[in-house]
């Protein structure tokens, strides 16, 4: 891709040389010295050293390139910087994209999701951060979105040529809204106006890129320490995991600040067992997806005494990222954190997502109970969400909201058969401890003759004559919920675009 002159000049520090693609590149990072460098004209100038990129076995590298379809037309694009951020809901990177047509863009990966957007003239001066309240909605530029997340974030650290270059590890405001639609709107309050961008989720096999990343380049090599609570060995397989539990004594190990910085362990009693192993391998989508983490969640409706449990299994694939494998008693479900924000009004009953609607099935507070194996966010027992269900009025849809105090995040997916799930895993002869309520249509079993029918009438007889019969100022609410659904959301694989 050659739409202009490359500009190449040596560097300050070391005299090697940096090259610009983009005459919209205004600073680059020395691949040899990772001295910072700002251009002036024809002028290479040294800021100081910038801290190495973390390895966090993207695909993507520097120079690898794509078609996406902008505007109705094919654009191949080359990546050529990167930005590594981090707060406190986790990490992730910006890639900087060069078009054909010379214009710019931004390729945003988070633990294998990917958003892909280009800068956006606002119609008007932008609101400061702070009016940007976290489930509230807007308008831009004539558009309504949803506010998905206001976050304090810090640059960890640059690769690459870049149009934009914030200062080291100094806190920024960033500003997320999503659409009904699927649009995605990203405000970096780091440069004055706001840097506004906005596009779509894209999934990587749709960019046809080239030159990517080798898988077998990834140094296999768990990074390893003892456990803070029994001394046993711990490994962390992800570079993006954020907290890990002991496989000797379960004990949840927060690592945010670093295997080399102080780990915090807190002991977990009262353990879960699932029913799918860690480390298993499933296929679902086409591809395979092993699972890296497994926790129990309990929920509980407002003003009901009982509460109802299920559980969650993260799945990662290298190329897709993560999903959720849900069990609960009604039934299995898919599921993964939306890109746009559904339209929804707080209270209503009724919500709708890419031209589907959805009914409300419950409301209620989340809470996680037990833990194991690796997250890219930081798990803690005891985290609170709340969350609000809903079921789509056709078909075997689901959609889910969680919202803590810094972030609200949808999600959607569909049930699915639990045969589906032995079968993805090879687990053909545990399909009936797999087995729940499936969803399907009423259909009564073959042999069935009319006595059967009789003696099942005589029995709803006796049991409507029963019910008759107790005290109508029973305290009991007679409701009995059977399965949560969070999925996704800060607490359960929420995170920056």
């Amino acid at each position: 891709m050659a739409t202009q002159r490359h500009y190449r000049a040596p560097c300050p520090g070391c005299g090697a040389p940096v090259e610009f693609h983009s005459a919209q590149s205004t600073h680059a990072v020395c691949a040899y010295c990772q001295s910072t460098v700002v251009r002036s004209g024809e002028v290479l100038s040294r800021l100081g050293k910038m801290a190495e990129v973390f390895d966090d076995h993207s695909p993507l590298q520097l120079q690898a390139s794509g078609r996406i379809t902008l505007d109705g037309q094919p654009q191949r694009f080359t990546l050529v910087g990167r930005l590594q951020w981090h707060a406190e809901a986790g990490r992730w990177t910006e890639w900087y994209a060069l078009l054909d047509d010379g214009s710019t863009a931004t390729l945003s990966e988070d633990n294998g999701a990917y958003v892909f957007t280009r800068p956006l003239a606002a119609q008007r001066n932008l609101p400061d951060a702070p009016r940007f309240v976290v489930g509230s909605t807007t308008a831009i530029n004539g558009k309504r979105y949803s506010v998905a997340a206001n976050l304090q974030a810090q640059l960890l650290a640059a690769q690459g040529e870049l149009p934009k270059l914030p200062a080291l590890g100094q806190p920024c405001t960033l500003v997320e809204l999503r659409s009904e639609d699927g649009e995605v709107l990203a405000i970096d309050y780091s440069s004055q106006p706001p840097h506004l961008e906005h596009g779509r989720a894209v999934r990587l096999e749709a960019l046809e890129m080239s030159g990517l990343r080798d898988a077998a380049d990834k140094d296999e090599r768990a990074r390893q320490f003892d456990c803070p609570q029994c001394g046993a060995p711990v490994q962390v397989q992800l570079d993006t995991t954020q907290s890990c539990t002991c496989p000797s004594c379960a004990s949840l190990i927060d690592l945010r600040q670093g295997i080399g910085g102080e780990l915090r362990a807190a002991l977990q009693d009262e353990p879960v067992r699932p029913s799918i192993a860690l480390g298993k391998v499933g296929r679902f989508e086409g591809v395979d997806w092993q699972v890296v983490g497994f926790q129990h969640r309990m929920g509980q409706e407002a003003g009901d005494d009982e509460q109802f449990g299920w559980d969650e299994y993260l799945l990662f694939n290298r190329q897709r990222g993560f999903i959720f494998l849900v069990d609960a008693t009604d039934g299995w479900s898919l599921v993964r954190p939306t890109t746009g924000a559904p339209k929804y009004k707080n209270g209503a009953e009724q919500a709708s997502y890419l031209g589907k609607n959805y009914q409300l099935q419950s409301r209620y507070r989340a809470e996680t109970t037990y833990v194991l194996g690796e997250f890219y966010w930081p798990v803690q027992r005891g985290q609170r969400t709340d969350n609000i269900d809903f079921a789509s009025t056709q078909g075997r849809g689901l959609l889910s909201r969680e919202a803590t105090g810094s972030e609200v995040t949808w999600s959607s997916g569909e049930k699915i058969d639990s045969q589906k799930v032995a079968a993805a895993f090879g687990m053909q002869e545990q399909a009936k401890q797999l087995q729940r309520d499936d969803v399907g249509p009423f259909v009564s079993a073959k042999g069935i003759g009319c006595l059967t029918w009789v003696l099942i009438g005589i029995v709803i007889v006796v049991l409507l004559i029963v019910l008759t019969r107790c005290d109508s100022g029973s305290s009991s609410s007679g409701y009995t919920r059977s399965s949560g659904g969070s999925w996704g959301g800060s607490s359960s694989g929420g995170g920056h675009k």
